[in-house]
């Protein structure tokens, strides 16, 4: 009993010891989740300087924690994110992109000049070879090859 005891009158240096941790964490993930876990740290902390045994200050921390990353997380993640642009940007900006194939591009090779002037390598996601000259759009990217496929193949969005 001596030991819980001991447990007991130190928890609150465990509890700044897990709000300085949270918090660190939070700086490197930007999520806000390690924020609430913190602030609910401090609920925990709180309830042992006011006298509460150690399992009524988990509980308070675990519910103050899960309250405000279920009600208060949500809210501040779509104010934070609310001026982002909304553009697609590198690999994720070339779906789609229409082209003309430069050399023949076949299921091994190829190669297409994008309409943004990028030229790549290239493969095929059809049967058969493409033909120089034939305009294209480029379905996905798979690390420096563009795999396209023939424009007439396109349905419409």
């Amino acid at each position: 009993m001596e030991v819980i005891q001991t447990i007991q009158d130190w928890a609150w240096i465990g509890w700044l010891v897990l709000i300085l941790i949270f918090l660190v964490i939070e700086m490197l993930t930007l999520d806000f989740t390690f924020l609430m876990m913190s602030i609910g740290g401090v609920a925990g902390l709180a309830s042992d300087l006011l006298g509460a045994p150690l399992w009524l200050q988990v509980v308070i921390a675990g519910v103050v924690a899960g309250a405000l990353i279920f009600l208060l997380r949500p809210p501040l993640l779509r104010r934070l994110r609310r001026g982002e642009d909304p553009t697609p940007s590198n690999v994720a900006a070339l779906i789609g992109l229409p082209g003309r194939v430069l050399s023949t591009v076949s299921g091994d090779a190829g190669q297409v000049k994008l309409s943004n002037g990028d030229i790549w390598t290239a493969r095929t996601e059809a049967k058969g070879a493409i033909e120089p000259g034939t305009p294209v759009r480029v379905s996905r990217i798979d690390g420096a090859t563009a795999f396209v496929r023939p424009e007439s193949e396109e349905t419409p969005a």
